[in-house]
């Protein structure tokens, strides 16, 4: 895996680091290549039970690395724009966010310093955000006369109300940690989103791995349904789960008081 990104598993956590901290993550090709690489790694690693997504060093991601405009740059790039990967509804770049949504576990963000442009929809591509106070973010791609392309229009639609999104993507305006937390761009603050973040996660560890990627599916498919293409989906997914070897483990460590033990799914 390119050094762009690193990710360590322990614990039956994984930590997905953006590793450019000298260029403040900023996302070149290689970047989008190496996070596509790192999020497809973990779609079926039946170990891992929840994801942690940051950036080394004082910024989670300033966005995109403006070598990507320049040699062959924004032809290469225009060439992939409507060429989905290989078992993806999303493109190249696109699939730098998207891929946490296909992810089947939950992938927490922590966010630092700024989160600009790119940074900010690999974020919305988490499925929580810790952020802390001092955080900026940004839908910057209207500073390069662009529009936000990385799956935003999927992802930011469970989070933000149209008009916001207009806003925010037309001005390029930057917002604060307070204001970020207000408008639904993070869940919530903290001092320390990465700590944060990892007890989330360990958290979510100890929970039955089956319930957990159901749920997650349950939200990533019925959010946008009609009601009763959603409670349809609910009730397959809970048959899905009901009477498995983990439920069951769930039911009778509560009746025991004791610690559950559960198994991984198969892939």
């Amino acid at each position: 895996m390119s050094d762009r990104v690193k990710v360590d598993i322990e614990n039956s956590v994984a930590t997905v680091m953006l590793n450019r901290a000298d260029k403040h993550n900023a996302v070149d090709v290689a970047m989008f290549e190496a996070l596509i690489e790192a999020g497809d790694s973990l779609k079926d690693a039946k170990s891992v039970r929840a994801v942690v997504l940051h950036g080394a060093g004082e910024n989670f991601c300033a966005g995109i690395d403006v070598s990507v405009f320049g040699g062959e740059g924004i032809g290469a790039v225009g060439d992939k724009l409507m060429n989905p990967r290989e078992r993806s509804p999303a493109n190249l770049f696109q699939s730098a966010a998207w891929v946490w949504q296909e992810v089947p576990v939950p992938v927490i963000a922590a966010l630092q310093g700024v989160v600009f442009g790119a940074g900010l929809q690999i974020a919305l591509g988490a499925d929580i955000r810790y952020a802390s106070p001092d955080v900026r973010m940004s839908v910057m791609e209207i500073k390069w006369g662009l529009i936000p392309d990385m799956a935003i229009s999927s992802t930011a639609r469970h989070i933000l109300a149209s008009d916001k999104f207009k806003e925010l993507a037309f001005t390029g305006r930057i917002l604060s940690g307070s204001e970020a937390e207000e408008t639904g761009l993070v869940t919530s603050l903290s001092d320390d989103p990465l700590e944060t973040a990892q007890s989330l996660a360990r958290e979510i560890a100890a929970r039955s791995p089956d319930a957990i990627r159901a749920f997650k599916r349950l939200v990533n498919d019925s959010w946008q349904a009609d009601a009763p293409a959603s409670l349809r989906r609910e009730a397959e997914l809970q048959l899905s789960v009901m009477g498995g070897a983990n439920q069951a483990e769930a039911v009778a460590a509560n009746m025991q008081k004791r610690a559950p033990h559960f198994r991984d799914p198969e892939p």
